[in-house]
């Protein structure tokens, strides 16, 4: 966050660990811990008649059970809990679980293991399982660009600049294609399938460490799932593999438990939101986090912060109902002319243009609002 840099010491790549611990720190540095009722579940949001929201919770130890009225809510529920598992034809008799619930390779020692996905959690699975696994598989439908998180000695965000985002994506794309094969050469050289999408049409799968467990066979790239058939799969190349766990890392499904069904839902993860914050018919309800960037969220998600924070001072008002929809369809059109078809890309943005729009959006909401 920009009021609160983290520590020196601190890897370009921190863990999650880390990542932890500058968030503890954060809250002990402005004294946020006194401000926030922990070990409470949200059970109900509702629209409050007289304006506002009814806000229902329990509490986990007690069991206690609370309504509240507020004047406004933000959602920060994040995208990243409630697990998407595909249907395949058949049955599998081995143990199956999701990348949310993997926490290390412990377990899977000497097993047949096939990871489901090749995103990001997928592949660094992959690569922490197959240290130890009999053998590990990684299904992929489409494949990805597997980019390392060094180019040139430099991370490889380095290379996304506020200049070079303002390029033609398609010179960008060419770009980060150029620098990624002269520096570690062509990934099917590795025995990773090439897409057929371009560089910047999927969000990027970043992993020094995938090619070199290719090539030596402890990670084997398999096609999408045929059949489970009991301890073995089939793939759709017509391949089988007896295979002792199964562990899906096939994203997420954007989803808010706290809201009826008719009030607010994401179908196919797709939430229609001004600038991905505000609802079009919702006064004071915004949405904090809920984008997937190209780069680092904490920044982009304090921005939006203090932009609901001058919305809701009111410092800064919204355009109207009209001018929201335009920019809404506009946004969802050009998502869908630029990324393959995956509920995946739904809330998708790129870091520098994102937080130019906001900056944007804050100078004319303040003009609006005198």
């Amino acid at each position: 966050f920009s009021d609160f840099p983290m520590p020196e010491e601190y890897p370009n790549f921190p863990n999650h660990r880390q990542i932890a611990q500058y968030f503890d720190a954060y809250a002990d540095h402005f004294g946020l811990r006194d401000l926030i009722t922990f070990r409470t579940q949200v059970t109900r949001i509702e629209p409050a008649a007289a304006g506002g929201y009814n806000v229902s919770t329990r509490h986990l130890d007690s069991g206690a059970e609370e309504t509240r009225h507020y004047r406004a809510v933000l959602v920060c529920n994040g995208h990243h809990w409630q697990p998407k598992i595909p249907d395949f034809p058949g049955e599998f008799r081995g143990e199956t679980t999701h990348s949310r619930n993997y926490r290390n390779p412990q377990g899977l020692e000497g097993l047949n293991v096939l990871v489901v996905g090749i995103g990001n959690s997928g592949v660094d699975i992959a690569c922490e399982t197959a240290v130890t696994a009999n053998q590990v598989y990684l299904s992929t439908r489409r494949g990805a660009h597997v980019m390392p998180r060094y180019v040139f000695g430099r991370p490889i965000d380095k290379f996304t600049t506020p200049l070079s985002s303002r390029l033609p994506l398609a010179l960008q794309s060419a770009a980060l294609s150029w620098m990624v094969k002269l520096d570690r050469g062509d990934q099917e050289k590795f025995g990773i399938p090439k897409p057929a999408h371009p560089f910047t049409a999927a969000h990027p799968t970043i992993s020094s460490e995938l090619p070199e467990m290719v090539a030596d066979g402890r990670v084997i790239i398999k096609p999408n799932i045929a059949e489970l058939a009991g301890d073995k799969v089939r793939f759709t190349d017509g391949s089988v593999e007896a295979i002792d766990v199964i562990i899906y890392a096939t994203g997420y499904k954007i989803s808010f438990p706290f809201f009826a069904d008719d009030f607010m839902q994401a179908e196919e993860n797709v939430i229609p939101l001004y600038r991905k914050v505000a609802p079009l018919d919702q006064p004071n309800l915004y949405f904090i986090g809920l984008v997937q960037p190209l780069g680092p969220i904490m920044p982009l998600a304090e921005l939006q912060a203090k932009w609901a924070a001058l919305l809701l001072t009111g410092q800064a008002a919204l355009p109207d109902k009209a001018t929201m929809e335009a920019a809404i369809a506009a946004d969802q059109a050009k998502l869908r002319k630029r990324y393959v078809n995956s509920t995946r890309h739904t809330i998708q943005v790129d870091f520098f243009p994102y937080k130019r729009e906001l900056e944007r959006e804050m100078r004319d909401g303040r003009k609006r609002a005198r």
